[in-house]
Parts: structure tokens; sequence; C-alpha cells
């Protein structure tokens, strides 16, 4: 029998992260912290994280499907297959990854994705100024994507527009598609991995994933009556005070 603070817990966590990555992405920050507090380790709680966002990541990749286009000359068939291959790397290095390990690497790819939320669109700006880079780096760069969105994935959203920015000089309206389709091909690879090695809390992945559609269609409704700079200060509070916590557990 279902845990019932365990089922409300993790479905307002589905629907509160389901909503953010509607808005702006990041809902692993919502996530995450809600598979620990009810006793799932680490590494666990981020394989039930990835496979509870993924329905929500490919509604949305479906949405855009009409929008998709080659990305810097490469196209989204070959980005796909690099992301896929590197989503499946990570989440074989994150089975790898022994538990505690993982406790004390999670809070640094946090503050990693809390600066490319922060800064990453502006350094990309400023990097493209002033370097041109080719195609074969844009396709290394996406194998780090998708491997780092296969092994844990938060922020991989905004590295990816920051990337995308920077290598391909492509603009946020532009590469939402692309972005968005790679996210849920990196999701779907690991997920494979993750059911099949055994690595998914499934009394809490259920209901978190039915939270994160709801809450996907939601953030959909609200966004259109945000503005875009209360969604990102809204992003970086939660992004900051999830990092500051997960320090707190690893090292305090």
């Amino acid at each position: 029998m279902v845990d019932p603070s365990t089922l409300f817990l993790a479905l307002g966590a589905g629907i509160l992260g389901g909503m953010m990555n509607a808005l702006a992405g990041g809902g692993t920050f919502a996530t995450m912290p809600a598979l620990l507090a009810i006793g799932t380790p680490a590494n666990i709680a981020n394989a039930t994280s990835n496979l509870a966002l993924m329905p929500g990541a490919w509604a949305s990749a479906w949405s855009f499907r009409g929008e998709l286009q080659p990305v810097g000359g490469v196209s989204v068939r070959v980005l796909a297959a690099i992301t896929f291959i590197g989503g499946l790397a990570g989440s074989v290095l994150l089975v790898a990854t022994p538990g505690r390990a993982f406790d004390m690497i999670v809070p640094w790819l946090l503050l990693v994705a809390f600066l490319a939320i922060a800064f990453g669109p502006r350094l990309a700006a400023w990097l493209r100024a002033r370097v041109t880079i080719g195609l074969a780096t844009l396709m290394i760069a996406q194998g780090v994507l998708g491997t780092y969105g296969g092994y844990f994935g938060g922020g991989v959203g905004i590295m990816t527009t920051a990337t995308y920015g920077l290598l391909a000089g492509e603009t946020p309206r532009t590469m939402f598609a692309p972005r968005t389709l790679m996210l849920a091909v990196a999701n779907l690879a690991a997920a494979i991995v993750f059911v099949a090695l055994g690595m998914v809390r499934w009394d809490a992945c259920l209901p978190m994933l039915a939270g994160g559609l709801l809450g996907g269609w939601l953030g959909a409704v609200v966004g259109k009556r945000l503005p875009g700079v209360a969604v990102r200060w809204w992003t970086l509070g939660v992004t900051a005070a999830t990092t500051a916590v997960f320090f707190v557990r690893a090292y305090g």
C-alpha cells in the first residue's frame, strides 16, 4: 500500500516540476528534493525524477514538432542520435556511481546549473561576438549535453540554450523546438537504462508522473499571464535555494 504522504508529496512535486519545465526549465529542482525528503537515495531519486518528468518533455517536443529545423547546419536527426548515445552513456555512469559519491557530486552539478541559468545567455552572447566555432565543436558539445542530461540533467535546458546561442548563433525562439526535442531524447535514453536496471522508485514515480503532466498544462496557462522577468527570477530563486540545501546536506 502506498503511503499517503509519499503519494501527495510526489504528486505535488510533480505538478510544481511540470510547471517549472513549462515556464523556464528546472523541474528537477522541485522533484529531487521531494524524493530525498521521503528517504530516497540521491541516485535513485535522480533516476525516478528523470522518468517522472519524461512524458511532459515529450509532450512539449511533440507540440513544437512543426518548428524543428537544423541547428547551425547540423540536422536534427544527427543531433538527436548524438544526444541519445550521450544520454545512454550518462545514465550508465550514474548507475556506476556509488550513492554516497553521488550525494557529494550533486551540489556541484546544481551549482553549475544555477550559474548556467544566471549567466549562460549573457556569456554566450559575449563569446559569440568574439569567436566562431565549427560544426564539429557543436556536435561534440551536443554529446556532452546528452551525457550530462542522462547523468543528472538539472539545468540542461538552459545549458543547451546557451550552447546553441554560442556555437550556432541561434535565437532563443528558433532553438526552442530542437532544444526541447534534445531534452526529451536524453530523458528517454536514460529512462531505458534506469528502468532496465531497477533504478526507479515506482510508488513515488507514478504520482509524480501524473503531477508532471498536470503541471505542464498549468505552466502553459500561467506562462501566458506572467512576464518573462518574473519567470526568470522565480527559476533563479528556486535553483539557488535547492543548491544551498544540497550543499548543507552533503557537507554540513
